[in-house]
């Protein structure tokens, strides 16, 4: 008879939670619902309209821009016609050329030294591996404008290392104003988040497995290379794309320390809107890029779905 009398009650208990779970889900939503609108509406809906631009859509919103710019293409309704004015324009392919340039090689360079300073800091337990995290770090609290500004001065022809180099008589190259510059730039404005992601990667790895190895007789580059590196992958993945994908938009990096030309595509989107008039083809060069984000963000995905959907070996 109390069972009987105890199961209305339990599916009351049961339709209260369901409700107040329903209510609470609302109240979130609501909650959420302000920063999504002006996320759709001063982003999603300006991206969307500027794709369509690009294709030939010169109607709505993009009116004004149609009316102002040169060289717009109109489509009925759309037209790839901007696209094959800039592939077919030798300064960008050479700008293109230069930015993929810039981006593989100053990534390569971030990675190689956060790795190393993370491995070194991880095997040695000394001040000195701390220190050099420390220094790495040091660019995440100065302002992109005057790092950039910082390494024109240093490196230009009459900046701090030439005039070091003559105190001995010797002749320092001059990297202000050039590609070598600009990755030079690119490499210590994009150290701190890398540094901290790898940091935090490897040093997440157990101190048991490295105690086992050492015990078993293994050699320091054989912990790095087949305990700390694989364990930490992913963080360094991660700081990997990132860097990547910062390096390949930037602005204030090339804009101050590289050439008039060639020069990177971030350069080229503010010349083709300011200096050329031409906003369809600058927004043709920012799809372009955007491309190659979501193909880097495609690699780093797809490399770790294969990671992790390898069988680990026991």
């Amino acid at each position: 008879m109390g069972a009987v009398e105890e199961e209305p009650c339990a599916e009351a208990a049961r339709g209260y939670e369901r409700r107040e779970a329903r209510r609470h889900g609302f109240i979130g939503f609501l909650m959420s619902l302000p920063p999504m609108i002006v996320l759709v509406l001063f982003v999603g809906v300006p991206v969307v309209l500027a794709i369509l631009f690009s294709f030939g859509y010169t109607g709505g919103l993009n009116q004004v821009a149609a009316q102002v710019g040169m060289d717009v293409r109109h489509g009925s309704p759309f037209t790839v016609a901007a696209y094959k004015d800039i592939l077919e324009d030798p300064r960008f392919l050479r700008d293109l050329i230069v930015t993929l340039i810039v981006t593989v090689v100053g990534t390569a360079a971030v990675v190689v030294i956060t790795t190393a300073i993370a491995l070194y800091m991880r095997m040695s337990r000394s001040k000195a591996g701390s220190l050099l995290a420390g220094l790495a770090v040091v660019p995440l609290f100065i302002p992109v404008v005057i790092a950039s500004w910082a390494n024109l001065i240093f490196y230009q022809s009459n900046g701090f290392l030439r005039s070091l180099f003559a105190q001995f008589g010797l002749q320092a190259p001059v990297w202000g104003f050039t590609t070598v510059g600009v990755i030079i730039a690119s490499v210590w404005v994009n150290l701190p988040f890398a540094m901290l992601m790898t940091i935090s990667g490897v040093q997440s790895v157990p101190e048991d497995f490295i105690d086992c190895a050492r015990d078993a007789g293994a050699s320091n580059l054989r912990i790095i290379g087949e305990i700390l590196l694989p364990l930490a992958k992913v963080p360094i993945l991660i700081a990997a794309t990132f860097t990547a994908i910062g390096i390949l938009g930037q602005f204030t990096v090339p804009y101050f320390t590289g050439p008039n030309a060639p020069t990177m595509l971030g350069v080229d989107i503010s010349k083709y809107y300011q200096a050329f008039n031409r906003p369809q083809q600058s927004v043709v060069i920012a799809v372009i890029m955007f491309l190659f984000g979501i193909g880097i963000a495609v690699a780093y995905i797809r490399t770790s779905a294969h990671d992790g959907a390898e069988p680990r070996k026991e």
